[in-house]
């Protein structure tokens, strides 16, 4: 299996989570399989790209990818849904509105980003809004493995998403709410005071011996979430 993942061009973490560090803007996919089900979290930038995200995904699994979650609702992270017919998308609540009524906005953002007008058009028009909402926490049933689901927002947007996979270290995918590769962003649309409070919560979920994975960037420890904790809590005047 480790094979599989290398031959994929993706990084396996546990025995049953691998994570795929994207071309261009160095945007996290994450992969957990489960016996009866397969969980792909944020599903790139485009439907191009979602597309290659799946193939891989058959590929290393030898099944098709049933569930989906945003961590946000950022053009890197959501455009590439629609090439994941079928499967069942998870969102942050209040994230099925905001897509719904952004399209326009998600793709006017990937294209000042430098993505292709024609593929930024077509993946916003096709884009796929969350029908399963996470207000505080919700359990995913894949088969041998319990996925949990927790909105620990909002931080980086009004709608942050946070999963918690068990193995043999808990594997933390945190989206944007930690970056490795560069500095956190706070966009129009963060809640910089309350960003500290989320990774808190993120820390108080994962606790000590988890991998967090970045929205972009190299998988961290706890210490560096607490860094990056105190960091933003002295950009943005907060305790």
């Amino acid at each position: 299996m480790d094979m599989l993942w290398e031959e994929a061009g993706w990084e396996r973490l546990t025995g049953r989570v691998g994570r795929r560090r994207l071309p261009v803007w160095d945007c996290t996919v994450g992969l957990v399989v489960g016996d009866d089900s397969v969980l792909l979290i944020d599903p790139g930038s485009c439907l191009r790209e979602g597309t290659l995200l799946r193939e891989e995904a058959e590929r290393i699994t030898g099944r098709q990818v049933t569930h989906i979650a945003y961590t946000h609702g950022h053009f890197d992270h959501v455009l590439g849904g629609a090439a994941f017919s079928g499967a069942e998308v998870y969102g942050a609540v209040g994230l099925d509105a905001e897509l719904a009524t952004g399209r326009e906005e998600l793709r006017d953002d990937a294209v000042r980003q430098g993505l292709a007008q024609d593929e930024a058009a077509e993946a916003a028009e096709l884009l796929v809004v969350p029908k399963h909402l996470v207000s505080g926490e919700w359990t995913l049933e894949l088969g041998g493995v319990q996925v949990l689901l927790a909105n620990v927002g909002p931080g980086h947007t009004l709608h942050d998403l946070a999963v918690f996979v068990p193995g043999e270290r808990e594997t933390v995918f945190c989206g944007d709410l930690v970056e490795e590769s560069g500095e956190p962003l706070a966009g129009p649309d963060a809640m910089p005071r309350q960003w500290p409070a989320a990774l808190d919560r993120l820390l108080a979920l994962g606790g000590e011996d988890a991998l967090y994975v970045p929205g972009h960037g190299a998988v961290v420890d706890a210490d560096f979430v607490r860094a990056q904790r105190a960091t933003l809590a002295a950009r943005f005047g907060v305790s």
